[in-house]
């Protein structure tokens, strides 16, 4: 089958024919139709996360295989299915839940796989969707889709269930208490859908970006805040008009994670999801004395994906932009690059 693949210590988005995989037991082989791409996908091409002071998190010394086929939002038709699988048959168009674990910990029997520290996750330790065919381990990875625009489903695999999951975190709050999002790409974008579509109100969207701004504001933001030199935390104190609630960082660098330490109320709650890299100092005696609660958010679970098809499904949650382009070894190449460089509004989905 063809594939487009990231090579050992080459950046470069390579053309390659490798065996198409035969689905046993459970498995099911799932032939490609959209595949959306994704920041994460940026920092596996170039090998590693940036830990500040620590250096570069080498990710072939923390066990990962090159050459690596990459696409973890991916939609699909099913071709052929395993011997013991009941519950799709070829044909079924369906989404895949990527972020699966080992099977057998604590974390995955209780359903929470993108907790397990052994993942097998698609598109980072197995072959993803930047290929004719993918193969998925178990058939209770697949999310039925009816309904919805498969493209704008496949962002619902990781950038949709990211924001969904940061976004459950935070709440239940009063509709009115003040959220602050720092990043208005696709993940903030889809956490601003969210959290309107599940009645809060006071949404501050903070971005480098004002079209990313003005797209926010078009999905429910209530204010917005365009970052930039000399901007901080006093500016989005004043325009939430006091500290926020709670902060979720979808770029997650040492600028943003201090600005969203500081415009914290007491017991105020700092989601971070992005991974920007870098690092950030916070006094232990203003963490205790101002109760802030720091959680770090990674994807989300299976449940939480399903839950989020069934809102999208029922119309209550706006959808994102997406621009489509062709899957090939160049369109990836050049999703990756226009995504390093900030210069796409919404989301990217490569299409067969």
């Amino acid at each position: 089958m063809h594939a487009f693949a990231v090579l050992p210590d080459d950046s470069t988005i390579h053309h390659l024919d490798i065996p198409t995989p035969v689905p046993e037991g459970g498995q099911v082989l799932v032939k490609v139709t959209r595949a959306g791409v994704c920041h994460t996908d940026t920092h596996l091409r170039t090998g590693g996360y940036d830990l500040g002071s620590r250096g570069l998190m080498n990710l072939k010394d923390r066990g990962f295989e090159y050459p690596m086929v990459l696409g973890h939002e991916v939609v699909g038709i099913v071709e052929q299915v395993g011997d013991d699988v009941e519950s799709v048959r070829p044909g079924n168009v369906r989404l895949i839940y990527p972020w699966i674990g080992c099977g057998e910990c604590r974390h995955c029997r209780d359903g929470s796989d993108n907790r397990c520290a052994a993942g097998r996750h698609l598109g980072v330790a197995r072959h993803g969707g930047y290929a004719e065919y993918i193969l998925v381990p178990d058939e209770k990875y697949l999310v039925d889709i009816d309904g919805i625009d498969p493209s704008w489903a496949a962002t619902l695999a990781c950038s949709g269930l990211t924001g969904y999951s940061a976004v459950d975190k935070i709440l239940p709050l009063e509709p009115d208490e003040p959220v602050v999002l720092f990043g208005a790409g696709g993940l903030g974008l889809t956490a601003v859908a969210l959290l309107r579509a599940r009645g809060h109100r006071n949404i501050c969207a903070v971005d480098v970006a004002e079209r990313n701004l003005a797209l926010a504001r078009n999905l429910g933001a209530s204010s917005t805040v365009l970052s930039g030199p000399g901007t901080g935390a006093k500016d989005i104190r004043r325009t939430i008009g006091g500290p926020a609630s709670a902060v979720i960082d979808f770029v997650n660098n040492g600028v943003t994670a201090t600005s969203a330490f500081e415009v914290l109320s007491k017991a105020g709650h700092m989601v971070q999801v992005g991974l920007f890299g870098g690092e950030v100092t916070i006094p232990t005696a203003l963490l205790a004395l101002r109760m802030i609660h720091i959680e770090g958010s990674f994807v989300g679970t299976l449940s939480q994906l399903q839950d989020l098809v069934r809102i999208a499904r029922s119309g209550k949650l706006p959808r994102i932009p997406v621009v489509e382009r062709a899957l090939s070894a160049e369109a990836v190449s050049g999703a990756l690059d226009d995504l390093a460089t900030g210069a796409v509004a919404g989301r990217i989905v490569l299409t067969a």
